[in-house]
């Protein structure tokens, strides 16, 4: 009872803080691992055992192998097909969701919404409607199409091993495709019908009108008398302590973008600055430099502030991104990461004030001056998704050779982990090490394509589960849910499972409910003396489920910026999607996997 005790009060803990959000979600399982060891819940040799799981090396591998499917071209080649000779926006739009359920089913939720996010904004642009009428529904499918495989999504890789647990073999590649491919169409038949009429319409705009930087851009002279002449373009900031950027100088007819801060400044030069009224009058008074333009009378051409080798994008921030929750200035973008911040957007409503002092928030939409051959990095390190297609190469070197053998080993690994003659881990893990070996992936790339703070949290609690297990815990809430099998149809027992996980999945991550359902879906089947099939996939269905708040999981979060929707814009949308899956879902799990 004492150790039941300690793994209930870890547990709630720990779900305080996920809802919180104060400290990172991987940190706050890395904490209850600890305390689960100090307690002597845990023996400090089993401590780390969970980063040994199968389904913890399935999914590193599985982003590995979404990395190289990207960088090759692969998935950018299916989705332009896909979107070939399709004019109306209400088809465009259908396709969309599809392309991102069935990408999602073989990849990563969050890669799969990565690819198609660009491509959503810019319909939208095209067909002049707000992006807040298809992000939603985009996010929606990633998660629902993440139901269809074993690897679409961690909760099916858990709930997969947790079969293994129970003496059993784990789930196939496609055992999930029965209930997963059915909730999937009809789901996507639903917003199709309803989402036009159940989001909420927000005056959210083009990503192009998103930023109107031109309002805050100036042009200066440095002549002759200035007292900028022959002096580094740091001194703007450290001489003469103004908040000033430059992002671009006028020399000779020539452009010099996003110029380093040693940059000695001349007679003549032309400097693209943006800068607060009253820091623009600072500079002139204190440098002697001449104002050509201001706000009131100047237009800026995008083309002054970017060229072939800086770009101008939009990136959204993860929310495991390492900048949210700190300042530009504590982060120092300019010296560590080479941007240039030009402005940022939260929910709709854009800022240039005082950019160094704003704290980063998950969702946060960025507008960035950067090199560009340096993007793919930036967008790694600073963990963001591009939001706009601008013309830029990330990948120049793609070759025909290059994309037929990722694409092809990658179907090689899925017909050895459907056919059973390797378990899914193996059969990814060789994958995802010969995309390094035929130098398809640098070393690099292969572990900045891991994403390390999921790969924690799931390490961290995949012991917990197994804690709530030995205790005895799983079988003190199933106790108390098998009181109600008394009165309840096998059904509507599936449907109470099934809805308990929902709202769990909607508060904490998808991963944690699993973690946490899974041994509780074993006890029921235990206490019955029936198959454990069926509530194992009603749990790994409904952790998926994640769709009535944005804090739920990351695709819900990245498209509340770009969107411009509120925490309480998703249960319209949501509340009947959910509904749909447990009336359709639980039915189905029976059908499919009797008890």
């Amino acid at each position: 009872m004492y150790e039941q005790v300690i793994v209930f009060s870890i547990i709630v803990l720990i779900l305080i803080l996920f809802i919180g959000g104060r400290i990172r979600y991987d940190f706050v399982s890395l904490g209850g691992l600890v305390l689960l060891v100090f307690s002597g819940v845990i023996s400090p040799e089993d401590a780390f055992s969970g980063f040994s799981h199968p389904a913890i090396i399935t999914v590193a591998a599985v982003l590995v192998i979404s990395s190289g499917l990207v960088k090759t071209g692969v998935i950018d080649n299916i989705v332009a097909a896909l979107n070939k000779r399709s004019r109306s926006s209400s088809v465009i739009m259908t396709k969309l969701m599809m392309i991102t359920a069935l990408l999602s089913g073989f990849m990563n939720n969050i890669g799969a919404l990565a690819l198609v996010l660009p491509v959503a904004i810019k319909v939208a642009r095209e067909h002049k409607f707000s992006p807040s009428r298809i992000l939603m529904p985009l996010a929606f499918s990633a998660l629902l199409g993440g139901m269809m495989t074993e690897i679409g999504t961690p909760p099916n890789l858990i709930i997969s091993s947790y079969r293994k647990d129970y003496g059993l073999e784990s789930f196939g590649f496609f055992d999930f495709a029965p209930v997963g491919l059915t909730v999937t169409i009809l789901g996507i038949g639903l917003m199709v019908l309803l989402g036009g009429k159940l989001i909420p319409k927000r005056k959210t705009v083009g990503v192009d009108q998103l930023f109107n930087i031109g309002d805050y851009l100036s042009e200066i002279q440095v002549v002759e008398s200035s007292k900028l002449v022959g002096k580094p373009m740091m001194d703007i900031n450290k001489v003469y302590k103004l908040d000033i950027d430059v992002l671009s100088i006028i020399r000779n007819d020539q452009k010099i973008v996003a110029p380093g801060p040693r940059e000695i400044l001349v007679p003549d030069d032309i400097l693209i600055i943006k800068a607060l009224s009253q820091d623009l009058a600072d500079l002139v008074d204190k440098t002697r430099v001449l104002l050509k333009g201001t706000k009131k009378s100047l237009v800026i051409e995008e083309s002054l502030i970017k060229s072939r080798d800086t770009a101008l994008v939009e990136v959204v921030l993860r929310d495991d991104s390492p900048i949210v929750g700190r300042t530009a200035l504590e982060t120092k973008l300019r010296n560590r990461y080479s941007i240039n911040l030009v402005a940022v957007s939260r929910k709709g409503v854009y800022s240039v004030d005082r950019l160094k002092s704003i704290t980063f928030r998950a969702g946060d939409i960025l507008l960035i001056q950067a090199p560009t051959s340096i993007l793919k990095d930036i967008y790694s390190k600073l963990g963001c998704l591009p939001l706009a297609e601008r013309g830029v190469e990330i990948y120049p070197d793609r070759s025909k050779w290059k994309l037929y053998f990722t694409a092809g080993l990658f179907v090689f690994s899925v017909i050895l982990a459907t056919t059973g003659i390797f378990p899914v881990q193996v059969a990814f893990v060789f994958t995802a090490t010969a995309l390094v070996l035929f130098r398809i992936l640098t070393p690099r790339e292969f572990y900045d394509a891991i994403e390390w703070p999921s790969i924690i949290m799931l390490g961290s609690l995949i012991p917990l589960g197994s804690a709530l297990q030995s205790s005895g815990g799983s079988d003190s809430i199933a106790s108390v849910l098998l009181k109600a099998s008394s009165i309840l149809s096998p059904t509507l027992m599936i449907g109470l499972l099934m809805i308990l996980t929902i709202t769990l999945a909607n508060l904490i991550s998808t991963s944690a409910t699993a973690i946490l359902m899974g041994p509780i879906a074993l006890s029921i089947a235990m206490a019955t003396g029936t198959s454990p099939d069926p509530y194992l996939m009603s749990v790994s269905v409904a952790a998926s489920a994640a769709f009535m708040t944005p804090i739920g999981h990351q695709t819900n979060m990245l498209v509340m910026g770009p969107g411009g929707y509120r925490f309480t814009d998703y249960w319209h949308l949501g509340l009947p999607l959910t509904i749909l899956l447990v009336i359709v879902g639980a039915p189905m799990v029976l059908l499919v996997w009797p008890l």
